[in-house]
């Protein structure tokens, strides 16, 4: 079962969602890098289960160990490895899925798969496991912010169909924070909030979709051909636990224009080349052009509901599953964190990558 992702800055991430602990080792991460565990646990933090009356109720601090590579507070160079126990499981609420098939979920799937599962929470198919995308993201994000001071800024742009309006200026941290829906438009928000805590009510779930930029990154990242970087900020974001779709620039939306309204006109900004409008999202010919790479995930609603639902046992034989545990009713919001996570790693392996090829790297 492959846990590693990235060529030369790899994250290997561990552990299961009832299990003791989870976490991630990285290699490839460069020595001397300046790294505290409050700066992870900062991101940690945002991640973290009942932080808002929106998300599921179980209790985690999420606490970072460093376990090895960090030294007086900089990177050595070797593995990076770091540890969050698990103190709030309760894995009794999962007795009945030992038998029975959540609907939606890889119950089924790892079953035939593998020729059994950990039924409690889901194991490694838990989003959980996001904890150690998390925390290495922590770490990629430090490396783009001292390398060339790129900014990665995801935030909820749709809940069910609750659309907020278009975001043109590059959204702060603090607004995006400022609710617990993490929507910069505060109108907007209050309804998304409004809409998960009504289907909360009546046991049921909503999704919705991310929208993610990132500024500052160069031109010149990304391969032409099966490495192009929209390709695999794809892979990064389809690997998370309920995403469905991925679009960069104007997506599917630019399937209803013409190449002459599509195209981006290249032009003079103050010295550097650029392009008068961005359809492009960033990136052309898989390659960074220097503007900003904007991308939206979708995210279905989460699998797990309060309701009673038809499925069949590991025999196949028809029954019925009323799930318990603590679950969100809306998976949107806690993932907004771990989208940036993955697109810093996506940008920071693909920046090691242009520097091993060119030699050099410019800002």
């Amino acid at each position: 079962m492959p846990n590693s992702f990235g060529k030369l800055f790899t994250i290997s991430t561990w552990g299961e969602s009832h299990g003791p602990a989870v976490g991630v080792v990285i290699d490839g991460c460069p020595p001397g890098l300046p790294l505290t565990a409050s700066e992870v646990q900062a991101e940690l933090d945002r991640r973290r289960p009942g932080q808002s009356d929106i998300t599921t109720p179980r209790k985690e601090a999420d606490s970072v160990e460093f376990l090895s590579g960090l030294f007086e507070g900089r990177t050595t160079g070797h593995p990076l490895a770091m540890l969050v126990r698990n103190a709030d499981a309760r894995s009794e609420a999962y007795d009945e899925m030992r038998e029975k098939f959540r609907p939606s979920h890889a119950d089924f799937t790892y079953t035939a798969k593998y020729g059994f599962r950990d039924h409690r929470g889901g194991g490694r198919s838990s989003a959980r496991e996001t904890i150690g995308r998390v925390a290495a993201g922590a770490v990629a994000k430090k490396i783009l912010q001292l390398a060339g001071e790129v900014e990665v800024r995801a935030f909820v742009a749709q809940i069910h169909d609750i659309i907020a309006p278009t975001v043109t200026k590059f959204p702060t941290l603090a607004q995006v924070e400022a609710s617990a829906v993490r929507c910069p438009h505060p109108a907007t928000a209050a309804k998304m909030i409004s809409r998960i805590k009504r289907v909360r009510s009546k046991g049921d779930s909503v999704g919705g979709v991310i929208e993610c930029r990132m500024r500052g990154v160069p031109v010149g990242l990304g391969e032409p051909v099966f490495d192009r970087l929209e390709a695999d900020l794809a892979k990064a974001m389809l690997s998370l636990p309920a995403t469905k779709g991925f679009e960069i620039g104007s997506g599917f939306a630019g399937t209803m224009l013409k190449g002459s309204q599509h195209n981006d006109v290249f032009v003079n900004k103050r010295g550097r080349i650029g392009t008068q409008t961005n359809r492009s999202g960033g990136v052309q010919g898989g390659i960074s052009n220097g503007e900003e790479i904007v991308f939206r995930v979708a995210f279905k609603p989460t699998a797990t509901i309060l309701q009673t639902q038809r499925t069949v046992d590991v025999r196949g034989a028809s029954t019925e599953l009323k799930a318990r545990g603590r679950h969100d009713p809306c998976v949107v919001p806690r993932a907004v964190v771990i989208v940036e996570a993955m697109a810093a790693l996506v940008l920071v392996d693909h920046w090691m990558r242009h520097v091993a090829q060119n030699g050099s790297f410019k800002f």
